[in-house]
C-alpha cells in the first residue's frame, strides 16, 4: 500500500485594512494619557489602583470608581522571562525580557518589555523606567520599552597638569638622568632620605650632605595589581616599596622580570635603566626593579 503522507495546508489570518475596535472610556483614557507621556491607573471602590485600568474590579466584580491616578513612571520588576531570540513583531530586535512591572503607586503589574542587555542585569526588585517613543500615537507601544535604573557609570578619567620641580627634586632628577640615586643625610638624625630633600622630615634640620646610593635594594612590602597600567610589564604586575642599600626610608617602584606571585618581602632587586641616550629628568628612566638572584634579606 502507498505510504500515507500528512496533509498540510498553510493558513494566514490577516486584516489588510487593519482591525478596528473601540476602546471604551477606561482603556481610551489610558491610551490617551500614554500619548501625552503619562501612565494612569483607575481606583477601585476598595482603594486599589489598577494598571492597566479595567472597567471592573477583578477581585469583586464591582465597577471601578472612575478616579484616575497617575502612577510611575518608574516601577519594580516582580517577575520576568528572558527572550534570547526575538521574533518578528517583538518590540525589540535584540535579546530582552518580558516582565511584570509594578509601577510606583499601582497595586497591579503591567506586562512590558525590559531592555536590560543581559539576563544577569535583571532580578526580582530591579527598578526600571520607561523609554518613550517619539512621536506617540496613543498605543501601549508609546512606551518603547523599560530600562533598568542607572546605578553605575563608566567615565574616562584623565588629568593633565604641569609639575615644576623645585631645587631638591630637580637635583634628584638630574641624578636619575645620569643613572644615579641621590639621597640626603641629616646631620642630626644621621638618616639618609631618598629622594633627596632639603630638610629632614623628622627633625626639620636643613640637609646639606648629598649621598650617592647604589641602584640595588630590598623589597619591604608590595602589592599585586590586576588593572592595566601603561608603565607595567604585564598584568598582573607588582608595585613595591624598595629600600635602597644605604637608605633609611623606602621608595615605591614597579617590579618586573619575575611572575607577580613569586615576588616576596626581603627579595633583593636592582633597577633596570633604559638606554642612556633615551634618558631625561624623569623616573621613567627606570623600567622597573628586577631580582638580582641574591639571597633574601630578613627584614
Amino acid at each position: 500500500m502507498p505510504s500515507e503522507q500528512p496533509l498540510v495546508a498553510e493558513h494566514v489570518l490577516e486584516f489588510p485594512g487593519g482591525y478596528t475596535r473601540t476602546t471604551g472610556p477606561v482603556i481610551g483614557r489610558f491610551l490617551t494619557e500614554l500619548r501625552s507621556g503619562r501612565i494612569v491607573g483607575v481606583r477601585t471602590a476598595e482603594g486599589r489602583v489598577l494598571v492597566p485600568p479595567l472597567e471592573y474590579d477583578p477581585s469583586t466584580g464591582e465597577p471601578v470608581t472612575g478616579e484616575y491616578v497617575e502612577v510611575g513612571p518608574a516601577g519594580t520588576v516582580k517577575s520576568w522571562a528572558w527572550v534570547s531570540d526575538p521574533l518578528p513583531g517583538h518590540p525589540l530586535d535584540r535579546p530582552f525580557a518580558w516582565a511584570l512591572i509594578e509601577l510606583d503607586g499601582a497595586d497591579t503589574a503591567l506586562v512590558h518589555a525590559v531592555d536590560a542587555g543581559n539576563p544577569k542585569a535583571l532580578a526580582r526588585g530591579t527598578r526600571v523606567w520607561p523609554v518613550w517613543r517619539s512621536p506617540r500615537t496613543g498605543q501601549i507601544t508609546d512606551i518603547e520599552y523599560f530600562a533598568p535604573e542607572v546605578t553605575r557609570i563608566v567615565s574616562n578619567v584623565r588629568s593633565a597638569y604641569r609639575l615644576q620641580a623645585g631645587g631638591a627634586l630637580r637635583r634628584f632628577l638630574d641624578g636619575i638622568e645620569r643613572g644615579l640615586f641621590l639621597g640626603g643625610r641629616c646631620a642630626t638624625c644621621d638618616k639618609v632620605y631618598v629622594p633627596y630633600r632639603r630638610s629632614c622630615p623628622q627633625c626639620g634640620t636643613p640637609i646639606a650632605e648629598e649621598v650617592e646610593l647604589p641602584d640595588t635594594g630590598t623589597i619591604t612590602t608590595f602589592a599585586i595589581n590586576n588593572l592595566p597600567d601603561p608603565r607595567a610589564p604585564e598584568v598582573p604586575f607588582v608595585s613595591a616599596y624598595i629600600l635602597l642599600d644605604g637608605a633609611d626610608i623606602p621608595m615605591i617602584a614597579l617590579v618586573g622580570g619575575i611572575p607577580a606571585h613569586e615576588v616576596r618581602q626581603g627579595m633583593r632587586v636592582r633597577a633596570e635603566w633604559i638606554p642612556e641616550a633615551e634618558r631625561g629628568p624623569s623616573m621613567s628612566n627606570i623600567r622597573w626593579f628586577a631580582p638580582t638572584g641574591e639571597p633574601d634579606v630578613e627584614l
